[in-house]
């Protein structure tokens, strides 16, 4: 198995609400409450973890709520590469209604300084070269810029990682000219970045063919329900899962991000990666959390997995 690093450069403590339906402007009564350390990059290190790997996690977190961020790390035995900063790390809260509906109340995270920025590149200059890829996952927080986070892309690459990147907005659109590995838009924020519309498959297969010719070398197109479209040289593969009773959506796209990672650094074929990449995240979906938990339940919905090939002009 691989060695990978996973950086959460604004991670969070997701607070999971369960409730029937959300009626804004009333007293509403949940039915259940779970609190998880987490944020995408972790989401994806604990999958990755269920499938093998080595893991090392960093970013930033804020020094006054470190007990459920360290409690995961020593649980998980991950390697830890966090920098400590003043402030809390930000609580985002998801109500999540019986029909499968989230809506996100996102905090906004520590202030990250010139000091904290510099201590975490120090660290990765020591660790990044012993691993086999790097998963940038997430928003940014205070005091990131994009034009940050694109040198520290384009550090990594130089380190010799294949760099998989998972983001959104300004972030994305300055990671995108660090051609990265492999990048996971969905739908709305590859259109946002590109500034065309991609909700058809051919126009996604011109958005892919965009950033594939800009170095990029794995597009991973990601539809919700409607599946996952996979676009890399010679290569277009849709996968649609099967349905499920839906828990909560979040960890989905991290988990699609997992598999995918794990698949192309074990060398399988693409057919294998996207069809068990697309059931990790149909089981991600069925339960609040993250990680693979029920390998029996993954091996039923990885069969129900429906692949189709694209062909040009679709």
């Amino acid at each position: 198995m691989a060695k990978i690093l996973t950086l959460t450069l604004n991670p969070a403590l997701d607070i999971t609400v369960s409730l029937d339906h959300l009626q804004a402007g009333a007293v509403n009564r949940s039915q259940a409450q779970h609190s998880h350390a987490a944020g995408k990059g972790l989401n994806v290190a604990q999958v990755l973890a269920d499938l093998g790997h080595s893991v090392t996690v960093g970013g930033f977190l804020g020094q006054d709520n470190l007990q459920p961020f360290e409690a995961l790390i020593a649980q998980r035995g991950f390697a830890d590469c966090f920098v400590r900063v003043p402030g809390e790390t930000r609580s985002n809260i998801k109500l999540v209604e019986a029909d499968g509906r989230v809506t996100d109340i996102n905090g906004q995270g520590p202030q990250v300084d010139e000091a904290a920025r510099n201590d975490l590149l120090h660290r990765l200059a020591q660790v990044a070269p012993g691993h086999d890829a790097v998963v940038v996952a997430g928003s940014l927080p205070r005091g990131i810029s994009p034009g940050w986070l694109r040198e520290l892309l384009q550090m990594l690459k130089v380190q010799g990682l294949k760099v998989a990147l998972d983001s959104s907005g300004e972030a994305l659109r300055a990671g995108l000219q660090a051609a990265p590995w492999l990048v996971k838009p969905n739908t709305d924020e590859l259109g946002e970045v590109l500034g065309l519309p991609v909700d058809g498959l051919a126009q996604q297969r011109a958005a892919a063919d965009q950033l594939l010719a800009s170095g990029v070398e794995h597009v991973v197109v990601s539809q919700g329900e409607h599946g996952v479209t996979w676009f890399a040289a010679g290569l277009a593969l849709h996968a649609q899962p099967p349905q499920v009773r839906i828990a909560s959506t979040v960890g989905a796209g991290d988990s699609l991000v997992a598999g995918m990672v794990h698949g192309l650094l074990q060398g399988e074929a693409p057919t294998a990666t996207l069809r068990r990449a697309t059931a990790i995240a149909a089981q991600a979906v069925t339960q609040v959390g993250f990680g693979i938990h029920d390998r029996e339940q993954l091996a039923r919905l990885e069969a129900a997995v429906h692949l189709t090939e694209q062909q040009e002009g679709c």
